[in-house]
């Protein structure tokens, strides 16, 4: 349980946080701090509540939504709320202290531009980000942005980010900069796993005896998810194996193109289900697919993991071995990693777990244990490092 902090000059400030894409894990983080400082406000495009609510006296000012389309769409709503969100730090928030999360990810550069105390929330690290837009290190924009970092993150009073290979690369930029690893948690972390016979999505749609292989997220130009496309040609003459793949992105026609033109009646491409079905769907697959760009696999570790977890799920990531994704799976024997050209070794992987019901087991019991490590209590850590309460 979050207890108060007896620390009378706390309530006496005043602080804003601005992420243009709100989830689970910043309205988690944002209700501590309501519970102690003076006012917290709250700059977003948008809203997801997936299990908590955000504190109703945190006051939002809204901005221009976060747009997931293509690389124009999305640089153009990045643009735009840049821009509202400088004229609030120079109007509304001049003498509130200032965490920035990186959506949008040029938020932050206007740190440059204010007086008060700023932090930053490094989910995802740029430029180096920009790598799989084919953007190069050598590039002028690139090294712009780098020499930006390196004032920027000096002068930061806390960065936070998600793991160890992230803390390295900011303090490549900047050696004194304090930084603090705290890892994401999953929205369900109070949840039991739903059994598949219970579970309305299996009725629904017929899944019932069916081994089902689930891909969640994303369906971009890096995501590699052509990957599932060739496995699930493979394993075609498995019947009874599924594989699910759910989400959006630019290149979402094309797959559906390819499962078209391969006759995968194996292969089911789906859109994003709801958020009352997300959990439900979740707990429908027997292993669920993480896939990491080889670009950017050192830069951030994908929030859906931990919520894979809580579903008590394997995990088969296609991710490289260096990637901290790897680094965790491996840890918590809660599924294996693979590179994306050993398909052998995933289908390998695919056929054992469905026929090992001990090896799926003692992988799903590893997964559930390593979610009750990683629940909302770590928003408190926010907290407590922000304010000095935990030292690095």
């Amino acid at each position: 349980m979050i207890t108060r902090f007896e620390k009378t000059d706390i309530l006496g400030r005043n602080i804003v946080f601005i992420n243009q894409a709100t989830g689970y894990l910043t309205i988690d983080v944002i209700n501590v701090f309501a519970g102690e400082f003076g006012k917290v406000e709250l700059v977003t495009g948008s809203i997801r509540v997936q299990d908590t609510e955000l504190d109703p006296k945190v006051k939002i000012s809204w901005i221009y939504k976060y747009n997931r389309g293509n690389n124009f769409k999305k640089a153009f709503s990045w643009i735009i709320a840049t821009l509202q969100i400088f004229w609030l730090l120079k109007t509304r928030y001049r003498k509130f202290e200032v965490i920035f999360y990186t959506v949008p990810p040029t938020a932050y550069l206007l740190s440059s531009y204010i007086t008060s105390s700023y932090s930053i929330i490094i989910f995802d690290l740029y430029p180096e980000a920009l790598k799989i837009k084919g953007f190069t290190e050598n590039g002028l924009f690139f090294r712009w942005w780098a020499k930006k970092n390196n004032r920027i993150f000096s002068k930061a009073h806390k960065i936070i980010t998600l793991s160890d290979s992230i803390k390295k690369q900011v303090l490549n930029y900047s050696p004194d900069a304090d930084v603090r690893v705290i890892s994401n948690w999953s929205a369900f972390s109070s949840y039991k796993p739903v059994k598949k016979e219970s579970n309305p999505i299996i009725t629904r749609e017929g899944l019932k005896g069916k081994f089902i292989i689930q891909y969640s997220g994303n369906i971009g130009v890096t995501h590699n998810v052509e990957t599932l496309i060739d496995l699930a040609d493979s394993l075609r003459n498995h019947t009874d194996i599924v594989f699910q793949i759910i989400g959006r992105g630019e290149r979402y026609n094309l797959i559906k193109d390819l499962i078209k033109i391969k006759g995968l009646n194996n292969c089911h491409l789906l859109q994003f289900r709801p958020d009352d079905e997300l959990y439900f769907s979740l707990c429908a697959a027997d292993i669920a697919v993480i896939i990491l760009d080889d670009k950017t696999n050192d830069i951030s570790i994908p929030s859906k993991t931990y919520n894979i977890m809580a579903a008590g799920i394997p995990i088969m990531a296609i991710a490289p071995r260096t990637s901290g994704l790897t680094e965790i799976i491996s840890l918590h024997e809660a599924g294996k990693s693979f590179e994306k050209n050993q398909l052998s070794e995933m289908s390998d992987y695919i056929i054992n777990l469905k026929n090992d019901k001990l090896l799926y087991q003692s992988l799903s019991d590893n997964s559930l244990l390593t979610a009750s490590n990683y629940t909302k209590e770590n928003a408190l850590k926010y907290f407590k490092n922000y304010v000095g309460f935990e030292s690095a």
